[in-house]
């Protein structure tokens, strides 16, 4: 077929693609060329026209994790896979699947978009093969025989006894008896010689989407509401861009991360979010904190470079602090990073660039002054842990008086990774590190002179 051209196929992700991409005289010719029933079936060749995350990967597995922001196409991805299950070669052929499993989290949740919805089992099946809806009986009945039967999350029971070689389960992570209701199914998943299930669902961090991913025999494919922009209205893309873009419940619903969170954290995301500004008040000072890795190679720990600004008039009480920017880099030379926190200092008017030199001692202070002879400077030393230093700060930002601008979701990461145990993240809390410092020279150390008592003269 023309759609195989190795002129244009390497660099495009689906059929839909070249047909869109090639001239209209190749586009004319192609569709010419088929015959009157593959052109009214080309609409149901679902490979023709899936993006990459929507087909299953290849290999021996048993789950199939789709996850992906709104709007990305993970309905789609899930009723096609359905299809390709219970469908075979002609409309009264089995299939792979004969008896499957519809879970959403509630009977009308699974009815309303998984069976009837736009990117549902309906809409996406021919005609000689669409099934039939079983309102009494709350399933569907191909020509084939195949059935799917559908199940609500708030009912974990109703699935103890039914059995399946197939199961379709939408937006896990919101399902208010996941636990329960993720192991009845898992029981009833046991007919045929490789029983599978598909799983589409926006992330959030739950411990049974954890749990999953973290299993052998799961698989993933994953992408953001951008990878579906061509069949979604430019105006929704628009506002939620506008609204969301650079905030945790952005990557979460726009880009389709699992956004962890550490039990016994010392930040929330729901905490992190309240606290998130547009606009800066004038600032009275501000700082840029840096904390250096002990290397400079590819694989060594990133060095947090943040920049916090302060308004501190009046009382310690009443002192706010604004968190700037995270300009941290990974695995770069010392004089690279140097330059990055010069460049930070320049660029924000700070008053003073704060580094902490436990690890380079002299040498750090050295490599910022080759950049720039004259920067404000302040050598920090640590003789406390990471935690004793970090839980003051995390204080301040439980009474209100820390704010976030946008753009800071990797800093916002470490943070909810870090516990009173210690940082339960991978490598080394360096963005919070740099944080800490920052807001300890622009209001932990300052509030503690403040209140010093004053001896009187006699």
């Amino acid at each position: 077929m023309i759609m195989r051209s190795t002129l244009m196929r390497p660099v495009l992700k689906s059929g839909a693609d070249w047909i869109a991409c090639a001239p209209s005289g190749i586009r004319a010719a192609f569709l010419e060329s088929l015959s009157e029933g593959a052109l009214l079936s080309l609409p149901y060749l679902f490979e023709f026209w899936a993006l990459p995350h929507q087909m299953p990967p290849e290999g021996a597995w048993r789950s199939w994790v789709v996850m992906g922001g709104r709007g990305a196409g993970k309905t789609r991805a899930g009723a096609e896979w359905v299809r390709a299950q219970v469908e075979g070669a002609r409309p009264l052929d089995m299939g792979r699947a004969r008896r499957v499993a519809l879970v959403g989290e509630t009977v009308d949740q699974v009815r309303e978009v998984m069976v009837f919805g736009e990117s549902g089992l309906l809409a996406c099946s021919p005609p000689d093969r669409r099934p039939k809806w079983e309102a009494t009986r709350k399933r569907l009945v191909w020509p084939n025989g195949a059935v799917a039967q559908v199940f609500s999350a708030h009912d974990p029971e109703s699935l103890r006894g039914p059995q399946f070689d197939a199961a379709w389960a939408d937006e896990l992570a919101k399902w208010k008896r996941a636990e329960e209701t993720w192991d009845m199914l898992q029981f009833g998943l046991r007919l045929g010689p490789a029983p599978r299930q598909c799983i589409t669902t926006t992330p959030r961090n739950v411990g049974v989407l954890r749990s999953l991913l973290a299993n052998p025999s799961t698989v993933v494919t994953h992408a953001p509401t951008e990878a579906n922009r061509a069949n979604l209205a430019d105006s929704f893309l628009e506002e939620v861009r506008a609204r969301y873009a650079g905030t945790r419940l952005g990557r979460q619903e726009l880009d389709g991360v699992l956004l962890e969170e550490a039990e016994g954290a010392l930040w929330r995301l729901a905490g992190l979010e309240k606290l998130r500004v547009r606009d800066v008040p004038l600032l009275d000072r501000v700082v840029v904190a840096v904390d250096p890795p002990v290397s400079g190679h590819k694989g060594s720990d990133a060095c947090g470079i943040v920049v916090v600004g302060a308004v501190t008039k009046g009382e310690p009480k009443d002192w706010r602090a604004y968190v700037l920017e995270d300009a941290s880099l990974q695995g770069v030379a010392p004089v690279r990073w140097a330059e990055a926190a010069i460049d930070a200092t320049k660029r924000h008017g700070a008053d003073r660039l704060v580094a902490e030199v436990n690890q380079g001692g002299d040498l750090v202070e050295s490599v910022v002054r080759q950049v720039d002879p004259l920067v404000s400077f302040r050598a920090v030393r640590a003789s406390r842990g990471k935690v004793v230093r970090a839980e003051p700060v995390a204080a301040l930002y439980e009474q209100g008086r820390v704010y976030h601008l946008r753009g800071l979701a990797a800093l916002e990461d470490q943070m909810c990774r870090m516990t009173a145990r210690g940082y339960e993240g991978r490598g080394s809390p360096d963005r919070v590190d740099a944080l800490v410092w920052a807001i300890h020279d622009l209001m932990i150390a300052p509030a503690a002179r403040w209140r010093r008592p004053r001896v009187r003269s006699l």
